[in-house]
């Protein structure tokens, strides 16, 4: 079985508490300790630039050492960081108890490496850094949970590959963040297309009309806990931060491949993109500096300054691409701010051959995602056949999310969802910490979680390298 594993270790190599087994990873420890008390996962943070690194450390999380180490320059991110973590531990209810040692010297990078203070680098921040940051790590013997994009250009994945080739050889994991997966609509849109009697085959779909569609709005200024959301400056510079198209496409990529090709592992050879392009969202300095707290264009962004001083800001990719045989599209749309009441959306079409099942989250859904299920009426498929296989499949779904049920609707049906069920973006980040824990835990990841992150990767390069020909 070992061909089939991604390890990190041995045994229960982060988990175990007495001495470290030959061949498991640096840092962990993989026997029963005589004890028998578990070891405590122990994260290290690294230049925290991004909200996400402090959104990953929002809840408790048992198995996890309450003691963090912190590595990073100085700076407004790094203060923003320790504000949530403040934040999380002096709220009334159910506060984190977050020990943060903090290091700020300019050889952070090495000091964490040299220290080894920890079994798990977290990264969220500059992602211009992030490759380099990941590589660094897992030579050093880390395991490593990173916040999306790993690689912003062919250079960065160059070194993404080398670094996941490094991690194998050292049997660290290496994994990134992909919270959309844990979004209950999304994950019983997947599941509902594993029921034939519903959703019958895959539609391949054609280049001008793909089989399925993901589409996300995005906003600069938001809330983040409660609290508007101070963006760093280098934010707006698709040089760091990445262009949409390999940025916030990487989650909608992700998607595609995770649904329609469940557990499936799929070389990046399978994919091929045919149609991509980039344009600009519109910023000016008054909004810039209501995001960011600053009050002139830094020196970088001047040179995306046009004449009449707004910033040009590449912000949004879109690419049609085929994959395994079906053709896809993901769209990423960068605005200013959302209207009111409203936030972050997602569209998202997957078509079979007897249904199509939808997420929106517009306004009629009082910007909540909402999953319909519509039956193809033009293929000859009919509506009371779809109801009687969704009260079939309601059977198996209800085992796993008890009270999930659906209703008649204009073109389908609506799937409802009871609320216990749905979880925050924020609280996401806490069921990818424990989804990845388990894996360590396990000591291997499934089969295709690796080559599909590749083949993720590769794919958003192709993208971005014919956007911008």
């Amino acid at each position: 079985m070992k061909n089939h594993m991604i390890t990190a270790g041995l045994v229960m190599a982060l988990f175990a508490g007495c001495k470290q087994p030959e061949g498991a990873a640096k840092g962990c420890c993989g026997c029963a300790c005589g004890q028998g008390k578990a070891k405590e996962v122990r994260l290290v943070v690294l230049d925290p630039g991004h909200f996400h690194a402090a959104l990953v450390l929002k809840q408790p999380v048992a198995g996890v050492s309450k003691t963090v180490h912190v590595y990073a320059p100085q700076g407004k991110e790094l203060d923003s960081f320790m504000a949530l973590i403040k934040d999380y531990n002096s709220r009334a209810e159910n506060p984190t108890a977050w020990d943060v040692k903090l290091y700020t010297g300019d050889d952070y990078l090495a000091k964490m490496v040299a220290e080894k203070a920890g079994d798990v680098v977290v990264l969220a921040g500059n992602n211009a850094r992030k490759a380099n940051y990941i590589l660094k790590s897992v030579e050093a013997g880390f395991n490593v949970l990173s916040d999306k994009p790993m690689a912003i250009t062919p250079e960065t994945f160059a070194l993404l590959k080398k670094a996941f080739e490094v991690a194998k050889a050292k049997n660290v994991l290496l994994y990134d963040i992909m919270t959309e997966r844990y979004e209950i609509t999304t994950t019983l849109q997947r599941e509902l297309s594993l029921f034939p009697k519903v959703y019958g085959t895959q539609e391949k779909g054609t280049p001008d009309d793909p089989a399925v569609t993901k589409e996300s709005v995005h906003h600069f200024r938001k809330l983040v806990s409660g609290k508007p959301l101070i963006r760093p400056v280098w934010y707006y510079d698709t040089r760091q931060q990445g262009q949409a198209i390999v940025d916030v496409n990487t989650h909608l990529t992700d998607l595609v491949q995770w649904e329609v090709f469940p557990e499936k592992v799929l070389d990046p050879s399978l994919a091929k993109v045919l149609k991509a392009r980039v344009w600009n969202t519109e910023v000016s300095l008054e909004k810039f500096t209501a995001s960011t707290g600053a009050t002139e264009w830094p020196e970088f962004l001047k040179k995306d300054v046009d004449a009449k001083g707004f910033l040009q800001c590449k912000a949004n990719g879109e690419f049609t691409y085929e994959i395994n045989g079906v053709f896809a599209k993901v769209s990423v749309l960068w605005n200013y701010q959302a209207p009111e009441g409203g936030g972050d959306t997602h569209y998202s079409l997957m078509r079979g051959s007897r249904v199509s099942l939808i997420i929106e989250q517009g306004q009629a859904e009082g910007y909540k995602p909402v999953l319909y299920v519509e039956p193809r009426r033009n293929a000859g498929v009919k509506k009371e056949e779809i109801e009687a296989a969704l009260k079939e499949a309601m059977v198996e779904i209800n085992k796993k999310w008890p009270g999930v049920s659906f209703e008649p609707f204009e073109t389908g049906f609506r799937i409802n969802v009871p609320k216990e069920h749905v979880r925050t973006h924020e609280a996401n980040f806490n069921a990818v910490l424990t989804k990845y824990l388990g894996f360590l835990k396990q000591n291997k990841m499934p089969v295709w979680e690796v080559p599909n992150m590749l083949t993720k990767y590769s794919t958003l390069m192709q993208a971005y390298e014919l956007a911008n020909k």
